[in-house]
């Protein structure tokens, strides 16, 4: 152990910039990161301003009970887990599918003009993106809707029905953002050896049979590694764009646990009960995070840690 800690100390004499380079990063993480979870312990007490984290009174699990107890929760709860699924199916496998059609374009002139085509949405603003859903969305004057009363079908109103909303936010997504996270695999692609690609042209491998023998194989540990990641992250759907196409008419579909935190400890001040949500929230992701992590460990050997 001794020698081990020798050893460690003089890889950081020898490289002390590149550590001198991690300080302020690992400054800002613990400060910014850590020592904010120091008020989580408001979950467990009825947090008041005026007497502090310490003064406030404490009461356990009562604000948990009360969030499992509620008539609300089972809705959240599903809106959340439905959302979140939904896009991990959808929209997580079309950026890879995206990438490989990328990948085998030949025409240089072709493919660069795709992939801008395809990641430049990426950059609208989200409050730009709902305005524009609602303008082409409309149920008066919408384009969608003057096409389907064209084609005879009656108009829908999208934005205002339940059974529409994840349909609408999750296609959306995919369109604003299935470039963007394409690069990370295109990026991968392009590091793979040609020399695979001329092996199996050799060997008589068609242009399906390379791609799914040699490029995917090549890019499955990036794509195990981001779907862990997405995982990491299963309970978090997108608060601000839910929140700004959310109304009224489509409650039942949008109320997910991230606006329900929003209501209640920002608009109502309950403090509290907020934060006891948000810890339900973040223990759910953590122990997603740790259970694929894992499992993609033990499977394939590709894991964060």
């Amino acid at each position: 152990m001794q020698d081990r800690s020798n050893k460690l100390m003089k890889r950081m004499l020898v490289r002390y910039e590149l550590y001198l380079m991690l300080l302020l990063p690992l400054v800002w993480f613990i400060i910014f990161q850590y020592v904010p979870m120091y008020g989580v312990q408001i979950a467990f007490r009825e947090f008041m301003p005026n007497l502090g984290f310490l003064g406030s009174p404490w009461v356990g699990f009562e604000h948990f009970e009360r969030f499992f107890s509620s008539y609300y929760f089972e809705r959240l709860l599903w809106n959340t887990l439905s959302i979140s699924l939904f896009q991990t199916l959808v929209a997580f496998p079309i950026p890879i599918f995206l990438a490989l059609l990328i990948h085998e374009i030949q025409n240089k002139r072709m493919r660069k003009l795709l992939q801008n085509v395809t990641y430049m949405p990426h950059f609208i603003s989200i409050v730009v993106i709902v305005g524009m859903l609602n303008l082409f969305l409309s149920s008066e004057t919408g384009f969608v809707n003057h096409v389907l009363s064209a084609v005879g079908i009656e108009p829908i109103a999208f934005m205002e029905r339940a059974d529409w909303f994840k349909t609408v936010l999750i296609s959306s997504g995919v369109w604003q953002n299935m470039g963007w996270q394409s690069i990370i695999y295109i990026a991968a692609l392009s590091g793979l050896d040609p020399q695979l690609y001329e092996a199996a042209k050799i060997d008589g491998a068609s242009r399906w049979q390379r791609v799914m023998h040699v490029s995917v194989p090549g890019i499955l540990p990036t794509i195990i590694i981001l779907l862990i990641l997405d995982i990491g992250h299963f309970m978090n759907v997108g608060f601000e764009k839910i929140l700004l196409m959310q109304n009224e008419l489509n409650m039942e579909a949008s109320d997910v646990i991230s606006t329900f935190i929003y209501r209640n400890g920002i608009l109502k001040g309950d403090f509290s009960y907020s934060a006891s949500i948000g810890l339900f929230n973040a223990l759910i992701n953590f122990i997603l995070l740790i259970v694929i992590n894992a499992y993609a460990r033990r499977k394939t050997e590709t894991s964060l840690w």
